[in-house]
């Protein structure tokens, strides 16, 4: 049985009871009844009607929808915190998804009637579940290919319309243009206003859509993980910049007088090195208050960590079995081309010369896009490549010429070479070199990430070297940009890592996303094995006292005290 004060500490700690007082919590609190669920077993089927609200006390529930061609997809995975339910409740409808209990669950659930009952005695929390299922809403219609194998999308949310609104008040105001121009051409039965009118109106209207898609690029996100904020401009600029919720200081909300009558504002969080600043979102106070309640969960699971941690510890000592924890994997593994099998020897070869990422003993090694060799070589490319055809014109122009050949006698009648053709070749040797110095240049510029250092090297051919490194898991933040038509064509740019009170730029790089995926995934699994050998020779200190203690726990119960017989008279 689930006591009272427990059920209390649940609540108050998921944000859609923000802003109510311990005794209205408690009030709440009683009116939620205890189910358990055994794995495997069903809560409910998608199109069920909605009977009440579920809050997830212990254990562990799939969400699954159906596919478009058939059978089910997991599309979510609730833990101890998480709640759902609400979203047929609060829109009158039929349940959307599937829910089943993967292990032993206990649920907490309020029916229907107090759900309804609550929200009519509490207003104030209606906006806490609006915003949460507009958030589920818009996860569950976008694809966020960088995701984790096991990160959950907990918020997400775009700029307010009103951002959107004013970037369509000048595409809008222009519209008089056009209206103008087909005005004047009826009234002077002229075909060039009104030609006019079309081109501008075409315009006007590309324009106005070109604002609204770049409006719906911009994505504010919260997994179970990290803050992410998402920026994009269609085919010019693309950056993904994201700090875990680990390195979190604080949530704040900013706003103005009209944020305030709109319901609008700036959700700033603050991290080690700076802040990532969710501007002009809905709903602000109750994204502020999401943020915080999964930071304050991933601070509570690095305790409980560490006490796992404490109690295999123990248990290793007194020679029970130990549960060895999986570590969830951050983003996804980047999977490297299996198709170079089914190429010519030759062609695998002349490739790995322009490889741009390799993996070799746990180690991944990032050279610069190719693009960017080009950039730097095409003056010695392009010499290079016009000599080489200056040879084959003079080899073709010898070859169909009836009185010239290859060979031709000199005064004294002695065969020479033609002077052109051996000239080439030699003033050919300079400007290959040059190309050659510039892909050893390219070549040499290498970002490496190994499993606990991450590493910038500079070399020249010929000159000097330099080299920083910094510990992986000393890393704050990170970031990339795509800026430019040619590296957003091209899918490269500039990976920035903060690193305490330094930035490493793992710059023009190809795919930048995978790159911070791989950076970030290594940092993950890299902090999760020092919290576990942390304190490693207090924990083995303490745990042996503790095996000694339970071995020998029977030697320590005091003797029996005799009473002597007078006495017991």
């Amino acid at each position: 049985m689930i006591e009272l004060k427990q059920r209390v500490s649940l609540i108050n700690k998921i944000h859609l009871f923000n802003g109510l007082k311990e005794d209205q919590l408690a009030g709440i609190a009683v009116k939620f009844d205890e189910i358990e669920v055994p794995a495997g077993q069903t809560v409910f089927k998608r199109g069920d009607k909605p009977e009440g609200f579920y809050i997830v006390f212990k254990g562990k529930v799939n969400v699954t929808r159906a596919r478009d061609n058939d059978g089910e997809q997991v599309i979510i995975w609730l833990v101890p915190g998480d709640y759902f339910g609400e979203e047929a409740l609060v829109e009158n409808r039929n349940r959307s998804a599937t829910i089943t209990a993967t292990e032993d669950t206990t649920l907490l659930f309020l029916s229907r009637v107090h759900f309804d009952e609550l929200l009519v005695k509490y207003a104030n929390l209606k906006p806490n579940f609006l915003v949460a299922i507009k958030s589920h809403k818009l996860a569950r219609a976008t694809k966020f290919d960088w995701l984790g194998p096991k990160e959950i999308i907990y918020f997400v949310a775009r700029r307010h319309k009103i951002r959107l609104y004013q970037a369509l008040v000048v595409p809008f105001l222009s519209l008089l243009v056009p209206l103008g121009l087909f005005a004047w051409g009826t009234l002077v039965s002229a075909t060039t206003p009104i030609a006019l009118g079309t081109l501008s109106l075409i315009f006007i209207l590309g324009w106005g859509t070109w604002n609204a898609i770049d409006w719906s690029n911009d994505y504010y996100i919260v997994t179970n993980q990290r803050v992410v904020w998402l920026e994009k401009v269609v085919g010019l600029y693309d950056s993904r910049e994201e700090a875990p919720l680990s390195t979190i200081l604080s949530v704040g909300v900013e706003t103005d007088q009209l944020g305030r009558i709109l319901d609008y504002g700036n959700v700033i969080v603050r991290t080690f090195v700076g802040r990532i600043e969710f501007d002009y979102v809905d709903h602000p106070n109750q994204a502020a208050e999401m943020i915080r309640e999964y930071w304050e969960r991933v601070k509570s699971v690095i305790t409980v960590s560490q006490k796992d941690v404490m109690r295999n510890t123990i248990r290793q000592k007194l020679g029970l079995p130990v549960e060895k924890r999986t570590l969830d994997e951050l983003p996804p593994i980047v999977t490297m081309n299996k198709n170079l099998a089914n190429l010519p020897l030759w062609w695998v070869a002349f490739l790995s010369l322009f490889t741009l990422r390799t993996e070799d003993a746990g180690k991944v090694i990032y050279h610069k896009h190719w693009i960017v060799l080009l950039q730097q070589a095409w003056k010695a490319l392009a010499l290079t490549l016009l000599l080489f055809a200056l040879q084959v014109w003079r080899i073709v122009l010898i070859w169909q010429s009836p009185t010239e050949s290859f060979l031709m006698p000199n005064k004294n009648g002695d065969l020479r070479p033609d002077t052109i053709i051996l000239a080439l070749p030699m003033l050919s040797v300079p400007f290959i070199a040059w190309l050659i110095w510039e892909y050893v240049d390219w070549k040499n510029d290498i970002f490496m990430v190994a499993s606990d250092e991450i590493f910038d090297l500079d070399r020249k051919p010929f000159g000097k070297e330099e080299k920083r490194a910094a510990q992986i898991d000393s890393i704050l933040s990170t970031s990339y940009t795509r800026e430019g038509i040619i590296p957003y064509l091209f899918n490269y740019g500039t990976v920035k890592i903060a690193v305490g009170g330094a930035t490493f730029d793992f710059q023009d790089v190809a795919d930048p996303a995978s790159v911070q995926a791989d950076i970030n995934r290594r940092r993950s699994a890299r902090i999760a094995q020092k919290n576990e050998n942390a304190g490693k020779d207090d924990r083995e200190r303490f745990a042996t006292w503790i095996a000694a203690y339970h071995e020998n726990a029977g030697s320590f119960t005091p003797p029996p005290i005799i009473v002597p017989k007078d006495d017991q008279k």
